[in-house]
C-alpha cells in the first residue's frame, strides 16, 4: 500500500508544534509495518541545509493560481525510512517563519495546487493509493482532487483521508479571495462546499470532500461533534460521523528518551534519583534556588487561551506562596506573557520564564519537573503530557480531549492511575488538584507508585499505526 502525507510541517525537517512531531513519527511507524510512505511539504528556508545536501530535483513545473502562473520545483530526499517530496517556491516559502503572513491563503492554495501537479510528475507505480492530508493548510487538496483534477489519468483512483489536529484553526478567508485563487465559480461556495458564514473555509474543504476523516483522540472525535467544541463545524462533523475516526497520537520514543537524550544533564529512565539530578541542574541553569526537595512544576506550551493559562493566572498567587517552583517555556499571546512576567517579578527565585522556543531547554524542563501542568480548556490530543510521562513528570490535566484518553487519575486505595485530573475549567478545582498532587508528592510510597504506573504506558505509535492501516484498507479494499 502506498500512502502520501501532505502537511505544512514535519520532523526532522521543520517544526513549530505538535503537528510536525506527528507527521514525522507516524510515517516511520507505518513504514515499520510495511506501508510505503512519502511525505510532501513546502521547502521552507528554515529546513537545515545539512538535510538538503542530498536533495535531488524530480521535476520543474508551473502552477496556475487564479491569474498567477508560479514556478514550482519538486525535490526529493530520504530521511531514515521515509521519503520526503519538497515543493520549492522561494517567494512563498523562503521566509523568516513558517506562518503568520498576510498571504497565507495564497501560500497554501499554491501548495495544494502544487501537490496536485506534482502527482503528474510521479511514475505510475509511485502514485499513492491514499493521500493523507493534515489540518487546514491541506484542506483544499481533497476539494481540488474531487473537482478540478478528477478527470486526470490515475487521479480518480486516489482516496483521501483528512486529519483534524486542531479544529480551532480553520484557514477561514474571504470568499472573494479564495474564489480568485481557485478560479472557480459560485457553485464551490455553497453550504455543501467551501462556504462558511459568508466567508470560505479551507478546513471545511477537507471535511466535505475527503473520503474519510480522522482526529487525534477518541474523546476529541466526540467533542467536536458538539456545539461547545465544534467551532461552528459540528453540524458538518455530525453529518459525517460515520466517516470520522478518533485515533490517538503517540510520540517517537526513540526521539523522546531520557536515557539517550543529549539535551539533558543526566541520562535516566524511570529513576527518580536521576530525575532529581536533572532538577538541580536546571535550577542552576535558570538561577533558581538549588534544592532537590522543592517540588517543581513545568510547562512547555504555546501561550494561548486554549491552554488554560487564565486558570494558571488565577491560582498563581496562592500556588507560589507555597514552597514550590514554576518553570514555563513558550511564547504566544501578549497578555499571557505579561501575566507570567508579573509572576516572575513578584516571586523571584520561585518562577523562571523563557519566552520563545528552545528544544533543548524543553527537554530539560520535562526531565527536571516533578509535575507537569496542562489545564487546557480543550486539547485535541496533546503530546506534552505523553512526553512528560516518558520523562517521569506527573501530569496535572483537565479532563478534556486526548488528556482524558491518556492520563488516568491516581487512586491511592487501588494504587492505579498515572496523574491527577480535574473536570470543570475552574481555578478552584485546578488548585485543589494541585494540592492533592503535592500531598502525595510528600509520601514516597505513593509518588513512586504513580510514577511507576506512568512508566508502564505505551507512548509509541505502534497501536495507532495499526488503526490507520485499518482505515486505509477500508478505502482501498
Amino acid at each position: 500500500m502506498k500512502v502520501m502525507f501532505a502537511a505544512s510541517e514535519a520532523m526532522p525537517l521543520v517544526k513549530t508544534g505538535g503537528l510536525a512531531d506527528v507527521v514525522g513519527a507516524l510515517p516511520k511507524a507505518l513504514a515499520k509495518q510495511g506501508v510505503d510512505v512519502t511525505v510532501v511539504l513546502p521547502k521552507y528556508g528554515e529546513i537545515p541545509q545539512s538535510l538538503l545536501a542530498e536533495a535531488k530535483t524530480l521535476a520543474v513545473t508551473e502552477v496556475q493560481l487564479g491569474w498567477r502562473r508560479q514556478y514550482c520545483g519538486i525535490q526529493t530526499i530520504t530521511v531514515g525510512d521515509v521519503r520526503f517530496l519538497l515543493i520549492d517556491n522561494e517567494y512563498y516559502f523562503k521566509r523568516g517563519y513558517l506562518y503568520g503572513y498576510g498571504d497565507e491563503a495564497e501560500r497554501f492554495a499554491f501548495f495544494s495546487f502544487a501537490v496536485m501537479e506534482m502527482l503528474a510528475a510521479l511514475a505510475p507505480e509511485e502514485m499513492p493509493d491514499v493521500l493523507h492530508c493534515h489540518d487546514w493548510q491541506t484542506g483544499l487538496i481533497p476539494f481540488l482532487l474531487r473537482t478540478r483534477f478528477s478527470g486526470r489519468p490515475g487521479y480518480r483512483d486516489i482516496r483521501t483521508v483528512f486529519t483534524i489536529h486542531n479544529l480551532q484553526y480553520q484557514g477561514v478567508f474571504s470568499r472573494d479571495l479564495l474564489q480568485d485563487l481557485l478560479a472557480t465559480g459560485d457553485d464551490s461556495f455553497t453550504e455543501d462546499s467551501l462556504s462558511f458564514y459568508g466567508a470560505a473555509s479551507c478546513m471545511k474543504g477537507g471535511l466535505r470532500f475527503a473520503d474519510k476523516l480522522s482526529t487525534v483522540s477518541r474523546t476529541y472525535a466526540y467533542e467536536i461533534q458538539t456545539e461547545q467544541y465544534g467551532e461552528k463545524l459540528d453540524g458538518v462533523l455530525r453529518q459525517r460521523s460515520h466517516d470520522l475516526w478518533g485515533i490517538l497520537n503517540g510520540i517517537d520514543t526513540d526521539v523522546y528518551d531520557p536515557l539517550h537524550d543529549p539535551n539533558i544533564a543526566f541520562p535516566y529512565r524511570y529513576d527518580l534519583a536521576g530525575k532529581r539530578k536533572n532538577k538541580t541542574a536546571l535550577q542552576q541553569e535558570l538561577g533558581l534556588p538549588v534544592d532537590e526537595s522543592i517540588p517543581m512544576f513545568g510547562v512547555v506550551s504555546r501561550l494561548s487561551g486554549q491552554k488554560g493559562f487564565d486558570l494558571i493566572g488565577e491560582i498563581w498567587p496562592a500556588l507560589l506562596e507555597m514552597n514550590v517552583q514554576l518553570v514555563v517555556l513558550g511564547s504566544g499571546e501578549p497578555a499571557i506573557e505579561h501575566m507570567l512576567s508579573e509572576a516572575q517579578a513578584k516571586f523571584p527565585g520561585k518562577v523562571a520564564i523563557w519566552f520563545g522556543f528552545n528544544e533543548g531547554l524543553a527537554r530539560r524542563v520535562y526531565a527536571a519537573s516533578d509535575m507537569y501542568l496542562m489545564p487546557s480548556r480543550f486539547e485535541p490530543c496533546g503530546l506534552s503530557q505523553l512526553i512528560a510521562l516518558r520523562y517521569s513528570s506527573v501530569p496535572i490535566v483537565r479532563e478534556t480531549g486526548g488528556l482524558v484518553d491518556t492520563v488516568k487519575p491516581y487512586n491511592e486505595y487501588e494504587g492505579t492511575g498515572t496523574g491527577f485530573t480535574f473536570g470543570p475549567p475552574s481555578a478552584h478545582d485546578f488548585l485543589h488538584t494541585i494540592h492533592r498532587a503535592l500531598s502525595f508528592y510528600g509520601k514516597p510510597e505513593h509518588w513512586e507508585k504513580v510514577v511507576a504506573n506512568g512508566a508502564e504506558m505505551d507512548y509509541g505509535w505502534g497501536a495507532s499505526a495499526k488503526l490507520y492501516i485499518e482505515l486505509y484498507k477500508e478505502l482501498v479494499s
